[in-house]
């Protein structure tokens, strides 16, 4: 008797370890398919009509699907065939147009039937884009002294306007050239140097950083402006992401320090503002959001926290990175399958589905529609998740999801309570984008000066091109006029959103 029982007991302990066994496995399986998607797969996280229409509830009609996953749809229906022609590139009307005029040698110009002399008639025209590359140029400063001729005793010469670098061969024109080209266009400065060697001139990298750097200092007054007029918004976008600086206090070179990036997208301040720091720490967004008590809309990092709490901030969750999730879950399904991953994608794409319908209506219209629509959905989709997340083990892709979607919810659904509120983070990813893809190239700063000019740099450009202005004209402007700047409403008239407005 004895012997069954420590039969039976081992029986169940084999069972449970082969179950471990099996969960194990499948959990390394979902990571070797998620390499693979990131290795070879798209990066889009844009879905499929099918996909979502295939769970969609949106009159409350739909039976919720219970299974993890269902049998894959049969046939598949492929869209008739168009033709699509290529949109034909178009020259500017205000492109300067130098005319090549091609006419008939003067032997052409007689009739060979009777000898009369030709008469011109009209003309045809071939219009081309051409491209002069960059043109280089000296600017030669003198300044004329003049002296009494009687006494001899009184000299003056005249005065030339204060320059960003003084004593320096770089012009503004120059600055903002190579701040362009390495901010805008990711061109890291020793490519940069190749560049200008080919045109018979020969800069040291060095002296460019050098440059650069002495720029981001020059906007300082700029970037403390563009900070408070962001501070002073209603609510705002935020995000960090790594750099590598290579000389830091107490670190070694191959330590991350962090980008913050805040984000305004009310048209009374559309701006962007970059920030180095050497940590990730919650200090950092103290410090950041200093003055600020609206809302803050962020991913699920928890260093924000002490910053909302200690300033009453609304802290807004982001239904992006939710959803991205859930986007890493279904990859990892067995191919034409469908599941869960599907359902909460088709939750979350009715949510946008009601942003996308209210976005020209007024703050009012928005909320109203939130509450009547958005409200219904997001009631359902918790009804979901709370059922769901005991029927997943949590450390599948599948159960994280869930897991995010379940500690993130209070903060993702305080949108609803004002119609400006926005549904996810992507300002702020988009803002920070350009510096992501500079930092492919340029790999890393070599200074704490260097990183702080590069995120007043890129500042004052993302927030120009936020304001619909070309960042080469801008800067150039600024490292023109700001050198020369004495008094605050001077400086204020070189913000981005006072330039658009005058021009």
């Amino acid at each position: 008797m004895q012997n069954i029982v420590d039969i039976e007991q081992e029986n169940i302990l084999l069972r449970k370890t082969i179950a471990d066994k099996d969960h194990h496995i499948k959990i390394l399986e979902e990571y070797i398919l998620s390499l693979k998607q990131k290795q070879f797969g798209s990066s889009s996280e844009k879905l499929s009509p099918a996909q979502t229409e295939l769970f969609d509830e949106a009159d409350g009609n739909a039976a919720e699907i219970e299974a993890d996953q269902v049998a894959s749809i049969d046939t598949i229906e492929i869209p008739a065939h168009t033709r699509s022609t290529k949109r034909r590139v178009s020259i500017p009307a205000d492109i300067p147009r130098v005319d090549i005029i091609h006419d008939l040698p003067d032997d052409k110009k007689i009739c060979p039937h009777d000898g009369t002399a030709l008469k011109r008639i009209g003309s045809e025209a071939h219009v081309q884009l051409d491209i002069i590359p960059a043109k280089v140029q000296a600017l030669n400063h003198i300044r004329y002294k003049y002296a009494c001729p009687c006494c001899e005793k009184h000299l003056v010469t005249a005065t030339k306007p204060a320059q960003p670098i003084e004593k320096s061969i770089a012009s503004p024109g120059l600055l903002a050239y190579i701040a362009t080209q390495k901010y805008v266009d990711a061109l890291p400065l020793y490519r940069q140097v190749e560049i200008f060697k080919r045109i018979g001139i020969e800069m040291d990298r060095g002296t460019l950083a050098s440059w650069m750097v002495k720029c981001g200092q020059l906007v300082q007054p700029l970037i403390n402006i563009i900070h408070e007029k962001i501070l002073e918004q209603d609510f705002l976008h935020m995000d960090e992401t790594q750099v590598q600086v290579l000389n830091e206090p107490n670190k070694t070179a191959q330590s991350n320090s962090y980008m913050w990036v805040l984000r305004s997208t009310l048209p009374t301040a559309s701006a962007v503002l970059f920030r180095y720091e050497p940590t990730r720490s919650g200090d950092a967004a103290k410090e950041l959001l200093h003055d600020f008590s609206g809302a803050l809309m962020v991913d699920g990092y928890e260093g924000y926290n002490a910053a909302c709490i200690k300033k009453g901030i609304t802290r807004l969750g982001c239904w992006a990175h939710a959803r991205r999730r859930f986007i890493e879950a279904q990859k990892t399904q067995p191919k034409g399958k469908t599941g869960k991953a599907d359902q909460a994608l088709a939750y979350i794409q009715q949510l946008y589905r009601v942003e996308q319908s209210i976005s020209d209506k007024t703050t009012d219209e928005k909320y109203q529609a939130r509450k009547q629509q958005s409200q219904v959905i997001l009631d359902k989709l918790k009804l979901w998740l709370n059922k769901s997340l005991s029927q997943v083990p949590p450390k599948t892709a599948l159960g994280k999801a869930l897991y995010y979607l379940d500690s993130q919810w209070l903060r993702l659904i305080n949108y609803i309570q004002c119609g400006d509120y926005p549904i996810d983070n992507n300002a702020a990813e988009n803002a920070i984008r350009p510096f992501v893809i500079g930092r492919k190239n340029w790999l890393f700063s070599a200074s704490q000066h260097g990183a702080t000019s590069s995120a007043n740099l890129y500042s004052l450009i993302e927030t120009a091109k936020a304001n619909g202005l070309e960042p080469y004209a801008y800067l150039k402007r600024v490292f023109t006029e700001l050198p020369n700047a004495t008094t605050l409403e001077q400086i204020e008239n070189l913000l981005p959103w006072n330039l658009a407005i005058s021009e």
